[in-house]
């Protein structure tokens, strides 16, 4: 491309100049700043025997003399003569860009923060110049060496070795339009605009009215993914319900069951959130979703009323009240909190998933404050419960500890008056 399109251009004998330099070591001591052009100079100042001192008399004659034949090979097949006049950077810089598409490079000082010396390439990587660079100042550049590392996106920043300047032209002819959404981490928002960019490099904005629906999914989903679950609200609806369908999913490994694990809802957050997200545009908007009826959209008949038959929010018990259960997602057996006097008279430990799954009963005092937990209640009323009475009837005289749990009603308040 370099050579071909030098050639079309009018730039023949300069292209056949650049891809030899680019083929051989570097002409210049260490330390020369990464402009091409002035490995162009010394390659024609020392082909024309005209060494004039200063910048443009440097250079490793045996060097030049390598890169000179080669340079004289590709003139040939070019059919082109040396050039031995001052060559134009930007006309390097489009050479450059002929070859390495992907290496155009904007400047990034002038970014909230940025630094004079940084570039973003094309392809979207982190590059630097070393430290007082006579390119650190450009807008643009063309980049014809680098390291590996700025090749790589889990880097933060590579070095840049040789380039040369680009004239604002060459990008302008190669960018396109296209429409942007993306979520801003600062603010909490979708900023969405029409970009006039060439691949990551951005050289022109203006807002964009309408919000194409694919685009501000995809958007709100990224910015969920990189930020946690934690920027959706889980009701205590919505977390009960979810700890439910994980319970019977660890319950019924066959029954397909969906898994509500945070790793597997970010994954799959277009299809389950994507049809609740309404218009949401900000940090505030995903925060006020309902997610309890995008979470039960996952089920399939009959999985619903499995749900409520196996793992049912509530138990009744001996009082007739009905309390809570609070299920885990671990699939360890869910929590029963009910106050021990509402339990006289009980002899198996009430169960769930179709009675294979004993509750964990938080048998608690009077003032709501846990006394034992159990998984055995006939254990308990036989033997443990012998000491709770003994600890708490002092503090309680008003409610029932008789002798006997077994045959004592069981009681929701006080024992009456004379009993």
């Amino acid at each position: 491309h370099l050579l071909t399109g030098g050639a079309e251009a009018g730039l023949g004998p300069l292209a056949a100049d650049l891809a030899a330099l680019l083929e051989e070591r570097d002409p210049l001591p260490p330390g020369s700043g990464a402009d091409l052009t002035e490995r162009v100079e010394a390659l024609r100042y020392w082909r024309g025997g005209t060494w004039r001192g200063g910048r443009s008399g440097r250079g490793d004659p045996a060097v030049l003399e390598r890169v000179e034949r080669l340079s004289r090979q590709w003139r040939g097949l070019l059919g082109v003569g040396p050039d031995n006049a001052e060559p134009d950077p930007c006309d390097l810089g489009a050479l450059i860009a002929l070859a390495y598409p992907e290496r155009l490079a904007l400047s990034r000082e002038a970014l909230p923060g940025g630094v004079r010396g940084r570039f973003l390439l094309a392809g979207g990587q982190g590059v630097a110049l070393p430290e007082g660079d006579a390119l650190a100042g450009a807008e643009a550049l063309a980049v014809a060496h680098l390291d590996a590392r700025a090749m790589n996106p889990n880097n933060a920043e590579g070095r840049i070795y040789l380039a040369a300047p680009l004239a604002r032209a060459v990008l302008e002819a190669r960018a396109a339009w296209t429409e942007a959404v993306r979520w801003d981490t600062r603010t909490g928002t979708l900023l969405a605009q029409r970009e006039r960019r060439v691949g990551a490099l951005v050289l022109e904005t203006c807002p964009l009215g309408d919000l194409p629906a694919g685009l501000r999914l995809d958007a709100l989903a990224g910015a969920i993914r990189e930020g946690g679950l934690h920027l959706l609200t889980f009701s205590h609806g919505a977390g009960a319900w979810r700890a439910r369908v994980e319970s019977l999913r660890h319950w019924h490994p066959e029954g397909h069951w969906p898994d509500l694990s945070g790793a597997a809802l970010l994954g799959t957050l277009e299809q389950w959130l994507g049809p609740f997200l309404g218009t949401a545009r900000t940090r505030e908007d995903l925060g006020r979703i309902n997610l309890l009826p995008a979470l039960q959209a996952l089920l399939a008949w009959p999985q619903p009323q499995q749900l409520e038959d196996l793992a049912p929010t509530h138990l009744t018990v001996p009082t007739g009240s009905r309390i809570r259960l609070e299920y885990r997602a671990d699939g360890s057996s869910p929590i029963l909190a009910v106050k021990l006097q509402e339990l006289f008279g009980l002899a198996d430990t009430p169960a769930v998933n179709g009675g294979r799954t004993p509750v964990l009963l938080h048998l608690l005092s009077p003032a709501g404050r846990p006394v034992q937990v159990t998984q055995d209640l006939r254990s308990f009323w036989n033997s443990s419960y012998f000491e709770v009475r003994r600890d708490l009837r002092g503090r309680y005289p008003k409610h029932p500890w008789p002798d006997d749990p077994w045959t004592h009603a069981p009681m929701k308040g006080t024992r009456r008056r004379g009993v």
